[in-house]
C-alpha cells in the first residue's frame, strides 16, 4: 500500500464568525508528521490534530489576539493621554517661563530706565558741579585783582612822607581786606578741592555692577552733590558779600581820610598865607626899625659932638650948665632909644626867622599832605574803582 501525507484541513467556526472574529490559520508550531506506512503506525496516534486540539489552538490564538489588541488600544489611549498631558504641561511650563521672562525683562527695563534716569540726573549734577567748579576757579582768579589793589594801596601809602606815614584807619581796613582776601582764597581753594573730589565720586561708569547699591550710592551722591552745590552757592554769596562790605569799608575810610587831608591841607594853606603875610609885615617892620636906628645916628653924633666941643671950654667956663645937662640928657635919651630900637630889631629878626621856619614847616607839611592826598585819591581810590563786580566775585 502506497504512503500519503495526511494534512488536517481548515475548520470554519460559525460561532467565531458570528462574533466577528477573523479566522486565522493555526500556526504550525510542530513539524509536519512524516509519512509512515500503515503497518508502521499500527498501535500509535495519528499525525493529525484532533478537533479539540484544533479548537483549543485557535481559541488560544483568538484570546491572545484580543489581549494584544486591547493592550495596543490601552497603549494608544495612554499614549494620546500622555501626549496631551505632556503637551499641556509643556505649554503651561513654557507659558510660565515666558511670563517670568517677560516679568524679568520688564523688571530689567524698569531698572534700566531708573538707572538711565539717575544717570541723566547724575550727569546733570556733574555738569552743574563742573560749572560750580569753574565759578570757584573764576572767583579765585577774581580775588587776585582785589588782592593786587589792596597790596598796591599799601605799597603806595608806604611812600607817604615823614609824619604822614601813620597807621591810620585806612591802613587798618586795608590790612583787614588783605587778610580777608587771603582767607577767602584759602576757602575757595578748599571748596574747589571738595568739588573736584565729589566729581571723581559721581561717575556714571560705577553704576554698571550692582544696581541696588549703585542706586543707593547715586541717591546719596546726588544728595551730597546738591548739598555741596548749595554750600558752594552760599559760600560764594557770603565771600562776595564780605569782600564788597570790606571794599565799602575801605572806600569809606579812604573818603574820610581824604576829607581829613583836605581839611588839614586847607588849614595849613590858610596858616601859610597868614604866615607869609606876617613875614611880609615883619620884613617891613624890620626896615622901619632899621631906618629908625639909622635916623637916630645923626642926632646922636650931633649931641656927642656938642658935648665934646663943650668939653674943650677953659677953666671956669667948663661948668655943668643947663645946655650941658640938656645935651647929656639928649645923649642918654638917644642911646636909650637906640637900645630899644636895636632890641626890637633883634626881636623882629628873630620873629622873622621863626616865621621863616614856620613857613618852611608849613610848606613841607602841605607838600606831604598834597602827596598823601595824591596817593589816596589819584592812586589808591582810582585803582579801587577797578574792583571786581559782584558777578565776577561770584564766579560768573
Amino acid at each position: 500500500m502506497s504512503s500519503e501525507i495526511i494534512v488536517s484541513r481548515p475548520h470554519y467556526d460559525s460561532r467565531a464568525a458570528a462574533q466577528g472574529v477573523h479566522q486565522k490559520s493555526p500556526s504550525l508550531e510542530q513539524e509536519v508528521p512524516q509519512p509512515s506506512s500503515g503497518s508502521a503506525t499500527a498501535g500509535y496516534r495519528s499525525a493529525k490534530y484532533t478537533p479539540a486540539e484544533w479548537f483549543s489552538n485557535y481559541q488560544t490564538i483568538l484570546v491572545q489576539a484580543g489581549t494584544n489588541r486591547r493592550d495596543a488600544q490601552n497603549i494608544q489611549q495612554e499614549s494620546r493621554t500622555l501626549s496631551q498631558d505632556t503637551e499641556a504641561a509643556a505649554l503651561k511650563t513654557q507659558a510660565t517661563g515666558t511670563r517670568l521672562l517677560g516679568e524679568r525683562l520688564q523688571e530689567i527695563h524698569s531698572w534700566k530706565s531708573e538707572l538711565q534716569r539717575h544717570i541723566e540726573l547724575l550727569q546733570a549734577d556733574t555738569e552743574s558741579l563742573l560749572m560750580v567748579k569753574k565759578r570757584l576757579e573764576r572767583a579765585l582768579d577774581a580775588t587776585e585783582h582785589p588782592y593786587a589793589i589792596a597790596t598796591d594801596n599799601l605799597t603806595c601809602r608806604a611812600r607817604r612822607l615823614r609824619a604822614e606815614l601813620v597807621r591810620d584807619t585806612v591802613e587798618e581796613e586795608l590790612l583787614k581786606e588783605v587778610d580777608l582776601i587771603r582767607s577767602i582764597q584759602a576757602l575757595l581753594k578748599t571748596t574747589a578741592a571738595q568739588v573736584v573730589a565729589q566729581i571723581n565720586v559721581s561717575t556714571p561708569s560705577s553704576w554698571t555692577k550692582f544696581t541696588q547699591d549703585n542706586l543707593s550710592t547715586a541717591l546719596q551722591e546726588d544728595h551730597a552733590t546738591k548739598t555741596l552745590r548749595m554750600l558752594v552757592e552760599q559760600m560764594l554769596q557770603d565771600t562776595t558779600e564780605d569782600l564788597r562790605v570790606q571794599c565799602a569799608s575801605v572806600d569809606r575810610a579812604f573818603s574820610l581820610r581824604c576829607e581829613d587831608l583836605i581839611e588839614a591841607k586847607t588849614q595849613l594853606e590858610m596858616k601859610l598865607a597868614q604866615t607869609l603875610e606876617q613875614i611880609g609885615a615883619q620884613e617891613k617892620n624890620i626896615e622901619v626899625l632899621q631906618r629908625a636906628v639909622h635916623n637916630k645916628e645923626a642926632p646922636l653924633r650931633v649931641a656927642q659932638s656938642r658935648l665934646y666941643l663943650r668939653s674943650l671950654r677953659p677953666n671956669m667956663e667948663l661948668c655943668r650948665d643947663q645946655p650941658q645937662l640938656s645935651l647929656e640928657g639928649e645923649v642918654r635919651q638917644i642911646d636909650a632909644s637906640l637900645e630899644s630900637l636895636k632890641q626890637k630889631l633883634s626881636e623882629a629878626r628873630s620873629s622873622l626867622s621863626r616865621l621863616e621856619e614856620s613857613r618852611m614847616a608849613l610848606e613841607k607839611d602841605i607838600s606831604c599832605k598834597t602827596n598823601s592826598l595824591f596817593i589816596e585819591r589819584e592812586k589808591c581810590m582810582i585803582h579801587r574803582k577797578r574792583y571786581p563786580t559782584v558777578s565776577v566775585l561770584s564766579g560768573y
